[in-house]
């Protein structure tokens, strides 16, 4: 018995040496643990400030995002955070039959109602995915757009989710992003470290817009020549009660 009970304790000392043992990470999935943590809050999931889809309709959210995005017939999108599908319907109208649409959440409850809507109205251009919460699962080289609209300050793992992202694109894609100009445990973020946080996982931004038919801005995003390896990314922080965001 005390040889057993030596032996535990050893293995207790290593442990505590061992970096590798550390629970600096244990709140984060093992698959983003490469990457930096994210130096804000996160949004709550599942918040929305508009009641129905008519009174978005009612200010021209979607179509003016479509005009600004230059959405055409034939295009393929992704939609990510797509709930119950207020963006995917109309962007599955916009691309056309010749076109795709790729529903992504990681809300299995909001896909199944997603589903039945695509199933009733009879969309056999968009097909519906799961995803994780630092992975949105798109295929390589597929996406003419990507669409964030108003989730990204929900997203708790965002250099992991950003750097998956990045392949999905075609060469000449382009990430879309609406949100808000406010702190992100007030579901929205500061467009500067929005901005950052592209930045360094290998984006560009490339346009920026405020609109208040948008209830925020409009932000555009092209691929930069290449993504950091993990390791090599260096995080962005932004200090309470400042304007601006920079690295660390």
């Amino acid at each position: 018995m005390r040889l057993r009970a030596q032996i535990a304790l050893l293995t207790l000392l290593l442990a505590g040496c061992n970096p590798a043992a550390s629970d600096e990470n244990a709140d984060r999935p093992e698959t983003s643990r490469d990457f930096p943590r994210a130096q804000r809050a996160v949004s709550e999931l599942g918040s929305n400030q508009f009641s129905t889809e008519t009174e978005r309709d009612s200010v021209g959210e979607a179509q003016k995002v479509m005009d600004l995005a230059e959405i055409k017939p034939g295009m393929t999108v992704a939609d990510i955070g797509a709930g119950e599908g207020y963006y995917t319907i109309r962007l599955a109208e916009k691309v056309g039959a010749h076109g795709r649409v790729l529903a992504e959440d990681i809300d299995r409850g909001a896909l199944e109602r997603l589903g039945q809507r695509v199933e009733r109205e009879r969309l056999d251009n968009v097909s519906i995915r799961l995803g994780t919460p630092d992975d949105p699962k798109l295929p390589d080289g597929s996406f003419d757009r990507v669409f964030l609209i108003h989730m990204y300050h929900e997203v708790q793992e965002p250099y992991a989710f950003l750097w998956r992202l990045w392949p999905s694109l075609k060469a000449d894609g382009r990430i879309i992003v609406v949100d808000v100009n406010r702190p992100t445990n007030r579901h929205g973020i500061d467009p500067l470290l929005l901005s950052c946080e592209f930045e360094r996982v290998g984006f560009t931004l490339e346009t920026f817009k405020d609109a208040p038919e948008l209830a925020g801005y409009y932000a555009q995003f092209k691929r930069a020549a290449k993504r950091p390896e993990p390791q090599a990314i260096k995080g962005c922080r932004q200090d309470p009660g400042t304007a601006g965001a920079a690295a660390h």
